[in-house]
């Protein structure tokens, strides 16, 4: 029988950012047991991770984080000594329509969570030594930021981009660790709660927290309800791209490998019950980030550059809708040298090639054929 060096239970680690954080782990430690724990709704799909799936030091438990007794289970039962906690519901459209979903799985589902870890860890005989929960929270907890925009300045904003330059560009301030909390949605509301219980797991019982809040994420394998890969399927099949109000809402996006570095850096090396701030100083307004895609996705489609810039229709604004998002990652980039590896520009070029490459990808979740296929697969289990 196989001993692991570590034990390591990622949730949510068959969605977008989750299975890239599970292959950077189960490929970079080998000595580490990986186990992805997921319970394979909508966001969740298992074809993100075919390239690691058959590795020796990989598991994966479809389960729902909600369902306590199970949480415990697998706790004793893979001897789980750091938990990376990802699973969440994630989109703010999906919020508004269904809040008491997000309330179950952001908050209910990571109290679960918190007790099944606090339970088992507590009844070991080093209990919380050499122990780590880590929470993955978002920049939207924070609420929103004033905006302006000085005449004469225009994106792109890359990572050589210094802060000053960015304050000059949107806005006089970001979002730093202490920012106070005033969520907008019910989504954003949920992981606020959630990110309140694990604090409070800490504070009361002793338990070694971490909590990170990240910008926009963008790269391969990102479900298509998102703006970046929705519009460029959109584009490819030349269907409208609806974009909200006048499109001048402002996020700093992040490609997802550079978050799933961050991540691995902050597990082993952040400090327990610290909070950091995970982004890339790279604010875009909306209208500008897809105008770069359409240009993107017609040059590599061999279409004239722009041709498809008359597919952008201006529709009703969401409900609640932040104007702008800004991380401050500097308490990162010094405590624990991490720093973004791509400039805006190249991610999205590396993006629209990965989305064009893999149609059929894209095909099998735009028609749900892939959760048919995973659905009879798990049956009764």
């Amino acid at each position: 029988m196989t001993t692991f060096k570590r034990n390591i239970l990622i949730t949510g680690g068959a969605g977008f950012i989750g299975s890239h954080v599970v292959r950077l782990f189960v490929n970079k430690y080998p000595e580490y047991r990986i186990i992805n724990l997921d319970k394979l709704t909508y966001a969740g799909n298992l074809a993100n991770l075919k390239d690691i799936e058959n590795q020796p030091n990989y598991v994966f438990v479809k389960a729902d984080i909600c369902d306590y007794e199970k949480m415990q289970e697998l706790m004793e039962l893979y001897h789980v000594d750091g938990i990376i906690h990802l699973a969440a519901e994630s989109h703010v459209d999906r919020s508004i329509k269904d809040p008491f979903t997000f309330a179950r799985t952001n908050v209910m589902g990571t109290l679960s969570l918190l007790q099944a870890a606090k339970v088992y860890w507590e009844g070991l005989p080093e209990k919380y030594e050499g122990k780590r929960f880590y929470h993955i929270s978002t920049d939207e907890v924070y609420g929103a930021l004033e905006m302006t925009h000085p005449e004469g300045i225009e994106p792109p904003f890359t990572t050589t981009a210094s802060s000053s330059e960015h304050h000059l560009a949107y806005g006089k301030d970001f979002f730093y660790e202490d920012t106070k909390y005033n969520p907008h949605s019910p989504y954003s509301a949920s992981k606020a709660s959630s990110d309140h219980f694990v604090r409070a797991f800490h504070d009361t019982y002793g338990m070694p927290t971490i909590v990170t809040n990240c910008s926009n994420n963008y790269g391969p394998y990102q479900f298509p309800e998102k703006l970046i890969p929705l519009f460029i399927n959109n584009i490819r099949h030349r269907k409208p791209l609806p974009v909200y109000g006048k499109g001048e809402n402002v996020r700093d996006w992040l490609y997802v490998e550079d978050h799933a570095r961050a991540i691995d850096v902050i597990f082993h090396n952040g400090k327990t019950a610290e909070t950091y701030n995970i982004g890339g100083f790279n604010e875009w307004k909306n209208i500008d980030i897809i105008k770069v895609v359409i240009n993107t996705v017609d040059r590599l489609l061999g279409r004239k550059e722009g041709e498809d810039m008359d597919l952008i229709t201006y529709v009703t604004d969401r409900l609640g809708h932040d104007m702008r998002y800004a991380i401050d990652s500097t308490k990162l980039q010094k405590e624990l040298g991490w720093e973004p590896s791509l400039q805006f520009e190249e991610g999205i070029e590396k993006t629209v090639r990965w989305y064009l490459d893999n149609q059929e990808w894209m095909d099998n979740v735009t028609s749900g054929d892939y959760q048919k296929y995973y659905d009879s697969m798990y049956k009764g289990r």
